[in-house]
Parts: structure tokens; sequence; C-alpha cells
């Protein structure tokens, strides 16, 4: 074939300024599209051999080799696949946007080979211009008496075609890497680069070193002494014996991916390896929802439920996301739930339609079908565990709670799936759910929940309700707050009350409460504190040990939690919460009584006593700020040298 030139034939002569600026977000990506290339080659040639169209050995290896030559500043991607023709390189690469895969997926419509393509566009090998000042193509396409082909770029709209001598049947592109990309001469960054994009790919990719030393200079050189006599040596382990035979090198990717294969051919070690692999995790995962779906649309991929704290903040979660085992990216909002992003885990969907750079989804009603079929899968595997496991199910409860409370917070599907499998932690062990609960609060606290948001902080509250036998419930996420609030609205009736800002009936006794007395008091307390607004009430209460406690208004102080305040009002909003506490005097304490009597005898003689019973209580309800707690401790002291003087 004589040699030929010509032009690309493109609407635009700036098409290469807008490839290598616009068409795709990452500089890297002509790796992922140049090893896609070569795994479309390879599967179009598997498909044309399995019709018998081509006589294809048994035995013969089915790769891609990728080479680094840092010296001569190029990279260069090889496959053996099917090959190309000289009309078939004027056809795909002297017309860009004109795919070869489109054309082959016609031809072959419906067969398995066929819908395993990965490129659709034809603008994938466009990409290499992205990085690289000129390209070459080599190739020799799988047809009997074909020629093959030297295909060259400069970056232009100018090619040059030519015959070429190659002689093994497949496609080589070599890349004259520009100045601006000769950071990815590194062997290092390559590898690191295949590994993002390729791990998963269907045929082995193996990486190699143009300038690395080779095998032979390698061997050990070390010589054998002089009078050594090869012939007569006895001694097999002798170096005279050995036969240097290097180790075969390994590919970079996994061929048969775990998501790929059937649920019940894996094994628990083979998912935690591939979790630690994958994500370079060393902690263990809790658990796993293996997904496998052919309608609404084809999907396969193995979600892990890390293990985390309760902390929202401190919860980081990936899914990858391929296409025909290629890498497109990290959480993608429009096929995961934005509730299971804190899961980690690979989704593969063939049928994705992806947009032309396969970087971004493009709107499809099928697409949208995805997340909700995930969300079912994930609350099926929950199900099922706590039906058939409830003892893994309540041991995985606080780490996996806050993915849950979450998805019932932004799913209502997915609350109506669950509620009846949300499971509470109680103050004093175990766990109970909310049907059970309010089963047994019926006949002493009927339709009110009683919880704890930090069961150390609030542990005399505790002690009060444990005392009375009350189930309290552990509620200390920040996503607890606002479930609350929707527990409520989704239960009419029933009221959440955390433990300091109620006294439950059975905590109070039956004695007579002297009003005369909680007047005076409240005026005494007002004074001795400097509240003028301090809310105080008094309480029989059935343990006269409790002199006093402080009460919280629930509601105020949730919207505080919450972050209902601006920035600018959060100041007051602290002042208003303050002025909502309440001190509550146990009238039934002894200490109570006298200071009812001193105060009756003289105004203002138990002022400090007043001030000790107050911090006590806020001491007990974790409210003290570091100011009011040395002022506490001061008092505490003086009044421990006062009794010390009246024992001398």
């Amino acid at each position: 074939m004589a040699q030929e030139m010509g032009q690309i034939q493109i609407h635009s002569e700036n098409i290469f300024p807008i490839i290598k600026r616009w068409l795709y977000s990452d500089r890297d990506i002509f790796i992922r599209e140049l090893v896609s290339n070569g795994i479309d080659a390879i599967t179009k040639l598997r498909r044309i051999a399995s019709m018998g169209e081509v006589d294809l050995p048994e035995d013969e290896a089915l790769e891609i080799h990728v080479a680094v030559d840092a010296e001569h500043g190029t990279l260069s991607f090889s496959d053996n696949g099917i090959g190309m023709t000289g009309e078939e390189v004027r056809k795909y690469l002297t017309q860009v946007a004109f795919s070869s895969a489109e054309d082959f997926l016609k031809h072959y419509k419906g067969t398995d080979e066929g819908s395993q393509i990965i490129g659709h566009f034809g603008l994938g090998f466009y990409s290499a211009f992205m990085v690289a000042k000129s390209v070459t193509v080599e190739t020799l396409s799988w047809q009997s008496g074909a020629e093959a082909v030297l295909w060259k770029c400069d970056g232009d709209i100018d090619y040059t075609m030519e015959p070429s001598q190659r002689t093994q049947r497949g496609t080589t592109v070599t890349l004259v890497m520009d100045d601006d990309s000769a950071d990815l001469l590194s062997v290092a960054k390559i590898r690191e680069e295949l590994v993002k994009y390729c791990s998963f790919l269907p045929y082995p990719i193996y990486l190699e070193d143009r300038n690395a030393p080779q095998e032979e200079d390698k061997k050990d050189k070390t010589p054998l002494p002089e009078d050594h006599d090869a012939d007569a040596c006895q001694d097999e382990t002798c170096a005279c014996h050995q036969e240097h035979v290097p180790a075969a090198p390994a590919p970079i990717n996994d061929t048969h991916p775990l998501w790929m294969k059937k649920p019940s051919d894996c094994t628990e070690e083979e998912y935690r390896a591939f979790y630690h692999r994958v994500f370079t995790d060393f902690q263990e995962p809790l658990f796993w929802v293996h997904l496998n779906a052919d309608y609404p649309i084809r999907l396969q991929g193995i979600l892990y439920f890390p293990r985390i704290s309760n902390q929202m903040q401190t919860i980081e979660g990936k899914i990858k996301l391929y296409n025909n085992q290629v890498y497109v990216a990290d959480n993608v909002q429009e096929v995961i739930p934005e509730y299971l992003m804190m899961l980690k885990g690979v989704i593969d969907c063939p049928d994705l339609p992806l947009n032309v750079s396969r970087s971004a989804l493009q709107t499809d009603r099928e697409v949208q079908k995805i997340p909700a079929y995930i969300a079912r899968k994930v609350a099926d595997r929950l199900i099922s565990m706590d039906k058939t496991d409830r003892e893994s199910y309540e041991k995985y409860w606080n780490d996996i709670r806050p993915f849950i409370l979450y998805g019932c917070l932004r799913d209502e599907k997915f609350y109506e799936r669950m509620q009846e499998h949300l499971i509470f932690g109680l103050a004093g062990g175990g766990f109970t759910n909310l049907t059970d609960y309010l089963a047994k609060a019926e006949e002493t606290h009927k339709n009110t929940v009683y919880y704890t948001s930090d069961p150390q902080a609030q542990a005399g509250y505790l002690e009060t309700f444990a005392r009375h036998d009350l189930q309290v419930l552990v509620m200390d996420s920040p996503l607890d707050i606002p479930f609350v609030q929707f527990l409520e609205s989704k239960h009419e009736g029933v009221t959440f009350a955390r433990v300091d800002a109620v006294l439950p009936p059975q905590a109070k006794s039956d004695a007579e409460v002297n009003a005369e007395d909680g007047l005076l008091l409240e005026k005494a307390f007002r004074r001795a504190t400097g509240r003028e607004h301090l809310r105080v009430r008094m309480e029989a209460l059935a343990d006269a040990d409790t002199a006093a406690v402080i009460q919280l208004n629930e509601q105020m102080r949730r919207w505080q939690e919450m972050g209902m305040f601006s920035t600018h009002d959060r100041k007051m909003a602290a002042e208003m919460l303050d002025r909502q506490l309440e001190l509550v005097l146990n009238a039934a304490s002894p200490v109570v009584q006298k200071l009812a009597a001193a105060e009756k005898k003289e105004e203002g003689s138990a002022d400090s006593l007043c001030c000790q019973v107050f911090d006590l209580a806020r001491l007990g309800a974790g409210l003290m700020n570091p100011d009011d707690l040395m002022a506490f401790v001061h008092r505490s002291q003086e009044m421990l040298a006062g009794q010390v003087e009246r024992m001398e």
C-alpha cells in the first residue's frame, strides 16, 4: 500500500483544543479510555471467534500491555484483539465520534459479547491528545490477507497513514508525551492510575518499564571458581545447574471481580479480603449486601457497612461506580441514595446512560429507579438480620444506627420498611423497640418515652428512673434529636422527654407540700443566686436524700441543639434556655425543710447554703461553666473549714 495523506473529517478545526480542555474533567482519563479500547478489541475478537469467523487458539493469552519509556518520552498501549484494516482506520480514526463500537453492536446486536463493549461514542481515542504532542497507531486486522497500517497524527487535523511491518494481530497506540505531561512518564504514577480505573477489567493488563534493567542484567554475576568443573559437579544446588527462569509478571487487575460472582459462590473470607484490598481499611466491615439485578436495570455490586463511631462527621463512605467493569466515579448521587453514601462498596451498571466522556450520568427514567432498588435491598438485608440473627443485629446496631436513622429521615419508603425494626439501646443495658416500650409504659407513664442523651452526665437522673423500674432509651447521637421530632410526628399522642426535663410520677410522693414554704424559698434562692427570674417549684419526692434537681425546657433545648437559632441569636438563645431552667426543691428533704425554717427566722441567713444546693443541682445536670464551678469549689472549701471549726 502506498503512503497516503489526508485530513480528519471534522466540522471544526478547533476540535483538539476542545478535547484538551472540555471533553474530560481529569487529565489522566486517557489511560482509562485507551485501555478500554483495547479491552473492546479483545471482546470483539472473542465474539467473532465464537461465531467461527476466526480460528483463535485456545491457549492464546488475550491481554493488554501498557509500556512506559521515560527515556524516549513515550507511553504505549498494546492489545492483541481484533485489529483494524486500512479502511477501518480511515473510518474510525479520521472521523471524530464515529464509533467502531456502535458499528459492532449493530452487527452483533443481542449477543453477550456485544453487550460487554465498553465504548460507544468514538471519542475515547482522542483523549490521548490531552497529554500527547503526537499519537501513532500501528495495527493489523484479524482478517485474512489484511495489511498492517501505521497511522500518525501530531495533534492537529492532519494525519499520515502508510503500510507497517507489524506481523502480530492487534493494535498498539503510542503517545509521545508533551512537556506538560512529563510526570505521567512515571511507572508508579501509571500504575496508580491503572489501579484506579482498570482494576477490574475482564482481561489481564500488564505494566512494563522499558527503561528497567533486563532480566539478564539481574542475574547473579558472581563468578564460579576457575577450577570449577560444571560437568563433574554433583551439587544440584550449585549455580552451574540452575537455569535462570524469570518470574512471570502479575497483571495489575482482577479479571473476575467478586461482585460478578453469585453470592452463593462467595465466601466470607473473600468478601472481607475484597473490602480490605479495595478500600485499604484495616478495620473489618460489619456485614455486606450483595446486589444482583436484571430489572429495572442491570446492576451488580457489593455494599459494605463499615465500623464507625456515632459521630456523623467521622463517617466517610465511598461507593465506586463502574460501567462494564470500567471505573466511572465515586459516590454518584443519581445512582446511590444520599443516606447510603456513608457506606463503602462497588456498583457495576452496564446500562448506565453516560455522557460522551463517561464521567457523568445523563438524565434517564430508568436511572431514577436504581436508588430505590438499592435502598430496598439494603433494608431487606437489615430486616433479615433482625429476624434471623437478632444477636448480631443488636451487636452492630450502634454502628449502623446513623445509616438507618438518616435513611428514615430522608426516605419515607425506607422508613416504612424499617419502622418495625428500629431498636433502641436501654440505659440499663439491652435493647427494645418503640412498640414494646410503649406497651410496658401503658400502666406507668403511658405515651411518654423517656430518653437520655448522655448517660454519664445524666447519671443522677437515670438513678431516679432506675429506682422506679422505668426504662430509659439511650439517644446520644447527633441524629437523635431530629429523629425524636420525626417519631413524634409519626406516632400521634406519643411524646419524648429527656430525663432532665420531667419528673416521672413514680418519683413523687403523696406528702403535702407547704405552698407558703415554696414561695418563701423561691424568693430566697432568687436572692442568693442573683437570678431574679429563676423558676423554683416545690415537689414532695419519694427520695428524701435528694434536696433539689434541675429541669430543662424540652422544646427550647431541642431548638438549641438542632441549631434552630442563627449565629447572631445563639447567645440570646443560651440566655433564654438558662432562664427556662427550673429548680425543683424536694419538700421531703431535711435540707430543704431546714432552709425554710432558717429563712423564716432570719431572711438571708441561709444564702450560702441555698447557693450550694442550687450548684449541686446544676452540677448533677452538667450545667456548670468553669467560673461557676470554681465558685462552687471555693464555697465548698469554706463550708468544710467552718464545719471543722465547729468540730473542734
